[in-house]
């Protein structure tokens, strides 16, 4: 595939790729069950740090979804995304929503050059966005210039071993099974077509980068026991079968291992 030539890092990769998903991104996930029970319980955990009126800072905004619904709750979002296409779905449903929502085109690389630089109550980060690079050392870092004190950060992470794509094992799919451990300089991924890299970061990756700045507050799996959503149709076929595993994450979410094994992991932390 040849990409233009002003395309050259792998944030503007992954960039093209999800602008070119953003037209039908919403039809394709807004209703889908897994998609809203892992939207959920991202904002379960997250909800009680919030304070009332927070100003949040989320990166890899998306096509809002998440702005949306914490702008709905009264808090003030400052969304940003570097994939255009993704950040015209965002404005227009900032257009309906009284002046809660703010948005720019930026890079979580480049977060110093920010036009509002806050300083917020909140940064948020949802489904993994963070693991398009390879230097989230260099994002997790420019936080705390960014936060009020005591403000707290949300992120949605893959971790570097995910219980569910170990058991494709059983039905040969090795690259699948391995790709996680045994990618250190980031495994390929494909979306419309475009490729990109994604790295892999266990939850003692941001602790060890912040622990001088930041106390953890709380870390729990997402989808350890619920599969993953690219298991397209379960929650349909197996409906009995989903609940169980619905009740049986939310006991062990938080307990080890299962709150680092997960597809994802949620981790929360507070400014010191």
């Amino acid at each position: 595939m040849v990409y233009p030539q002003n395309i050259v890092t792998n944030e503007e990769l992954a960039a093209a790729a999800f602008s070119a998903q953003s037209l039908v991104f919403d039809k394709l996930y807004a209703q889908d069950e897994m998609i809203l029970y892992k939207r959920k319980r991202v904002r379960e955990h997250m909800e009680p740090y919030l304070l009332p009126g927070s100003r949040i800072l989320e990166l890899n905004a998306g096509t809002g979804e998440d702005a949306v619904y914490f702008s709905g709750k009264g808090h003030q979002v400052h969304a940003t995304d570097i994939a255009a296409g993704m950040l015209q779905e965002l404005a227009n449903k900032a257009q309906n929503v009284n002046g809660k929502i703010s948005y720019e085109q930026c890079s979580y690389l480049s977060l110093t050059g920010l036009s509002d630089k806050g300083p917020y109550d909140h940064i948020f980060s949802n489904f993994a966005g963070l693991n398009c690079t390879g230097e989230l050392d260099k994002v997790l870092l420019s936080f705390e210039a960014l936060l009020k004190p005591g403000g707290t950060v949300t992120l949605v992470i893959l971790p570097r071993f995910c219980l569910w794509e170990t058991l494709l094992l059983l039905k040969g799919k090795f690259r699948t099974a391995f790709r996680r451990p045994f990618t250190r300089m980031g495994a390929k991924a494909f979306v419309e077509g475009h490729a990109f890299r994604c790295w892999y970061y266990n939850p003692s990756y941001i602790r060890n980068c912040l622990r001088g700045s930041f106390g953890v507050l709380k870390t729990e799996g997402l989808c350890t026991l619920v599969p993953p959503a690219y298991m397209e149709g379960f929650s349909t076929k197996y409906p009995r079968l989903f609940k169980i595993l619905c009740q049986g994450e939310e006991k062990y979410k938080t307990s080890w291992p299962w709150r680092s094994i997960g597809d994802y992991y949620i981790i929360s932390l507070r400014k010191k």
